[in-house]
């Protein structure tokens, strides 16, 4: 098999784009991935788009990818679209590793983007409604809300969830988030601040959960030595049926320990999907970063704070980096190939040297309908 190497990654801020077009926010990505990779548009040998609503909220459908790669200057060399729900960038990753390891192709340019900012707010939460079984949905939830996702009732759907707990996550993610120039938002928060914010649902806060946004994420996966190899790559669907079964993400999670030959112990940084507070407090378990029952303690005890053992989210995770959703899988493969070429500013993580990023997307029965998870390592 052949090793896979991060040879450049670039985004744009990632935000409220509205006179920007997909194309262009693809456009810039792409430009910034090449010129970090020290390569042009005529040394991709293949492409892996991913976006998950371009169809609901644009009307473009089927060729999304070579509509959006136009621009770019790369010509005529095959170009796979996925979609994946939230999970679809970190799903084109997944499969342009596929490539480059099995000896397929040598330089492999993977995309993330979305456009989710519309004068009809109620147009996006469909859409991102649209990641789950509608037949279900529409049982459990006859009358939809018109000012939130169904996603956010999920969420805040358990009855021991800690208010102040949360409220904790969020505000390390946006102080995280206000240390990076391209997140959506940059203005740290504390605790407080995060409670006085809008109530949404159940215990969750307009600042516990992530915003609609636009962006473009991209990265050049390289048969080439680099600074950075990509030490595992596993996806997982959810089975659905069984929620005593282990989760999709656990499974995807214990597979990518497996083939890297690394455990929790040894990872610097973590980029979860923190679509909520919520989210990101159950996926501490499921990743391995704590046993279950301990993540009060986790979180409590600075782990996952810049400085931690274990920093989770230094980009500011969905909270605050935003969460364009085919973008966002890509986007924190941006982040750890910034940290681990030393390369994150006042957000950097001293020593990093491996790190996971798990993206998810979707919702059928008990469990997400797809998993991804990255493990990277520093070369130098």
């Amino acid at each position: 098999m052949t090793d896979v190497f991060v040879q450049g990654s670039g985004m744009t801020r990632f935000g409220r784009h509205l006179d920007r077009s997909p194309r262009d926010l693809v456009e810039e990505a792409v430009a910034a991935a090449l010129a970090d990779a020290g390569l042009g548009p005529a040394d991709v040998d293949a492409v892996v788009v991913g976006n998950a609503v371009d169809g609901l909220m644009t009307g473009q459908e089927s060729v999304r990818g070579q509509v959006v790669l136009r621009g770019t200057g790369i010509r005529g060399v095959p170009v796979v679209n996925t979609e994946n729900a939230c999970a679809s960038g970190a799903v084109a990753a997944h499969l342009g590793w596929q490539s480059v390891v099995a000896g397929l192709h040598r330089r492999v340019l993977v995309v993330g983007y979305e456009k989710l900012v519309h004068p009809d707010r109620e147009k996006a939460f469909r859409a991102f409604d649209a990641s789950m079984d509608l037949e279900e949905m529409r049982a459990l939830h006859p009358e939809p809300p018109t000012d939130r996702t169904i996603f956010m009732d999920h969420y805040a759907g358990r009855d021991d969830l800690d208010e102040s707990l949360l409220a904790e996550i969020a505000a390390k993610n946006h102080t995280h988030g206000s240390l990076n120039p391209l997140a959506q938002y940059r203005t740290p928060l504390d605790a407080a601040e995060v409670l006085a914010s809008r109530a949404i649902v159940g215990p969750l806060r307009l600042r516990m959960c992530a915003p609609m946004g636009d962006g473009a994420a991209a990265v050049v996966l390289s048969a080439s030595p680099g600074p950075v190899r990509v030490l595992a790559s596993a996806m997982t669907s959810g089975r659905g049926d069984d929620a005593s079964m282990p989760t999709a993400v656990s499974r995807a999670a214990s597979l990518a320990y497996e083939r890297a030959g690394l455990g929790p112990e040894d990872l610097d940084l973590v980029e979860l999907h923190d679509a909520t507070a919520v989210g990101e407090l159950e996926l501490y378990a499921q990743l391995q970063l704590c046993a279950s029952g301990s993540e009060e303690a986790l979180v409590k005890g600075g782990t996952t704070r810049l400085g931690g053992a274990r920093p989770v989210n230094t980009s500011g995770g969905l909270l605050a980096r935003g969460h364009p959703i085919g973008a966002t899988g890509v986007a924190q493969l941006v982040e750890l190939h910034t940290q681990l070429t030393g390369r994150g500013g006042a957000r950097q993580v001293d020593g990093a040297r491996i790190a996971m990023a798990q993206n998810l997307g979707g919702i059928v029965g008990t469990d997400v309908a797809c998993a991804v998870v990255h493990v990277l390592g520093g070369t130098s």
